[in-house]
C-alpha cells in the first residue's frame, strides 16, 4: 500500500511540473499561441529528403530550431504543383509565423498568400521578385557562379575534353544559370589552360514541373548518353534527376559533381568519385531570415545567399595543385567581382 502512495504522489508531482511549464513541449496545435514561434515549410515538388534543395531548406529551418529561433516546425511534401497554394494554406490556417516555400514554382503562390495572411512572414527560396511583395522575402543565389566554379573544375581535369551537365527545367531561372555558368566556367579554363572542352548540358524540359526534378531514371540515362559521347565529368542539377546523372557517372568510374550542398555526405554511392559540388548555402541562409523574423528585422524584397563550391575528398590527391590554385583564384575573383560569368539573370 505504501508503494501505491509514493507512486500517487509522483504522478501529482509530475503533473504540476508539466503545469509549470504549461503543459510540455509546444505542438503544432498552439502556433496560434504569441508566445509560440511556429515555421513550416512546404516542398517543391518532391521529398524533404531529396538529398538537394529541399533538404537543404528543411535543414535551416531545423538549424532555427536548434538554435532557439523556433519553437514548432513542421512540412508539407508537395506531391503536385496544383498543391502549392493549398499546402500553403495548411500552415496559413494553423496561426503559423512563418512559411519557408521552396523553388521557384512555388512563386506566384507564395505571393499570393502573403495577401491571404498578412500577419504571416514569408520567405521564398529561388524565388525573385521584380517588385517588393509585402510580407515576402525572397532568398536567392548566384548559381551561375557555383556552376562557373564546377565547369572549370570538370574541364580542367577532363582527360578526353568533354564533360556533361544533366539538369532539371530551364523554365527555372536558378538551374538554367547552373548550367549555363558550368558552360562558361568550362570555357573560362580553357582559356587559362590551352585547352578545347566539348560541353553537353541537357535540360529536362520535356515534362511537367511534377517530373523535371524527381527522375533519376532519366538523369541516369541522359548521363550515360554523354558518357557514350566521351564525357569523363558529369554534373547533376536538378534534384533527384541530376543525382540520378551524378550516381550513374560514378558508377562508371567517372567524375561526379552534385549540386545545391556537398553532396559527398548525401550520394555515398557515389562519393569516392564525387570531384565537388556546386553549392549554394541555403541551410544557413534560411536559418539567418527565421531568425531575422522572430526578431522582427525580417525586410520584405529579395536577399542574396553565398555560392561556391565543396572540397574534393576522396578525390583530392587526384586535383594537382595548379588546378588546386585555379579553382582559389576564380572563385576570389567571382567574389570580388572582378571575374563575371556573363550569364544574364534569366533565360533570354
Amino acid at each position: 500500500m505504501k508503494k501505491l502512495y509514493v507512486f500517487m504522489a509522483l504522478l501529482v508531482v509530475a503533473s504540476m511540473a508539466l503545469s509549470a511549464c504549461g503543459g510540455g513541449a509546444p505542438t503544432a496545435e498552439d502556433c496560434s499561441k504569441e508566445d509560440v514561434f511556429c515555421v513550416g515549410l512546404v516542398t517543391d515538388v518532391g521529398k524533404v529528403n531529396d538529398k538537394s534543395f529541399n533538404q537543404s531548406a528543411w535543414e535551416g529551418v531545423q538549424q532555427a530550431q536548434a538554435e532557439g529561433n523556433a519553437d514548432v516546425v513542421q512540412f508539407i511534401e508537395t506531391a503536385d504543383a496544383k498543391d502549392y497554394a493549398k499546402n500553403i494554406a495548411q500552415f496559413g490556417d494553423a496561426g503559423y509565423d512563418v512559411i519557408v516555400t521552396v523553388g521557384f514554382g512555388l512563386g506566384e503562390a507564395t505571393n499570393a498568400a502573403a495577401a491571404t495572411y498578412p500577419n504571416v512572414r514569408f520567405i521564398g527560396v529561388d524565388q525573385f521578385n521584380a517588385e517588393t511583395v509585402a510580407g515576402v522575402s525572397g532568398l536567392n543565389f548566384p548559381e551561375d557562379n557555383a556552376g562557373f566554379l564546377v565547369g572549370a573544375l570538370a574541364a580542367a581535369m577532363s582527360e578526353s575534353h568533354k564533360i556533361g551537365a544533366v539538369c532539371g527545367t530551364d523554365v527555372v531561372p536558378p538551374v538554367w544559370r547552373f548550367g549555363e555558368g558550368y558552360k562558361a566556367g568550362a570555357a573560362y579554363a580553357d582559356g587559362m589552360n590551352g585547352t578545347t572542352t566539348e560541353v553537353f548540358v541537357v535540360y529536362h524540359s520535356d515534362v511537367g514541373f511534377d517530373k523535371t526534378f524527381t527522375d533519376p531514371e532519366w538523369g541516369a540515362t541522359t548521363a550515360k548518353s554523354m558518357m557514350d559521347q566521351g564525357a569523363d565529368a558529369i554534373f547533376g542539377c536538378g534534384g533527384l534527376t541530376g543525382n540520378g546523372a551524378v550516381s550513374a557517372a560514378a558508377q562508371a568510374g567517372k567524375y561526379g559533381i552534385g549540386v545545391d550542398k556537398d553532396q559527398y555526405f548525401e550520394l555515398t554511392d557515389a562519393a569516392p568519385r564525387m570531384l565537388s559540388s556546386a553549392i549554394k548555402l541555403i541551410t544557413p541562409g534560411v536559418a539567418k531570415l527565421i531568425a531575422a523574423a522572430k526578431a522582427g528585422t525580417l525586410e520584405d524584397g529579395n536577399v542574396f545567399g553565398d555560392a561556391g563550391y565543396a572540397p574534393y575528398h576522396d578525390l583530392d590527391s587526384s586535383v594537382p595543385d595548379e588546378g588546386k590554385k585555379m579553382m582559389e583564384e576564380l572563385n576570389k575573383g567571382l567574389l570580388d567581382g572582378s571575374i563575371k560569368t556573363n550569364v544574364p539573370p534569366v533565360k533570354p
